[in-house]
Order: structure tokens, then C-alpha cells, then sequence
């Protein structure tokens, strides 16, 4: 496969190569990384920033009220319709 370089930055253009794909002395990064799913899943939940219980709660507060606005205000709009729509086919 032919690669063109970006004369800006002298990098390839094709998208499955980047420069930030290889690691450290032109490694490949897949070789850095842990390898199989499990040590690859710890790796990446070591990273998460858990919320705490206040944050969790008043967000889970918050999902919870929206959510119930909105299906009143569905429910609003279809009693509505519904009643129009009698209103005009009696």
C-alpha cells in the first residue's frame, strides 16, 4: 500500500498510520500496551475517575427528574393530540 506524506508535518496521510500509533523507538504501541482483554480492561478501568457517592446521587437525582418531565410532557402532548383529534373526527 502507498502512503503519502503531509509535506507540513512530514508525516503519513493514511489514517491507519499516525504517528501516534507507534510507541517509544518506533514500536509498534500494541507492543507497549498489556496484552489480552482482561489486562487490557484492568489497564483501562485504573484510569476511570469514579465519582463520588454525593456527585452519583445528585446525578442520579437529576436523570431521574428529567426524565420524568419529559414523559410528562410527552404524555401532555399526546392527551392533546388525542383529544383534538376527537374533537375534529366526532
Amino acid at each position: 500500500m502507498d502512503t503519502q506524506t503531509n509535506p507540513q508535518t512530514n508525516t503519513p496521510s493514511d489514517p491507519d498510520i499516525s504517528p501516534s500509533a507507534s510507541g517509544a523507538a518506533g514500536q509498534p504501541a500494541a507492543l507497549s500496551e498489556p496484552t489480552g482483554f482482561i489486562p487490557a480492561t484492568l489497564d483501562e478501568l485504573r484510569k476511570v475517575v469514579w465519582p463520588s457517592r454525593q456527585h452519583l446521587f445528585s446525578e442520579s437525582v437529576a436523570v431521574i427528574l428529567m426524565v420524568g418531565l419529559s414523559a410528562a410532557a410527552i404524555a401532555a402532548v399526546d392527551r392533546f393530540f388525542g383529544w383534538t383529534s376527537l374533537q375534529v373526527f366526532r
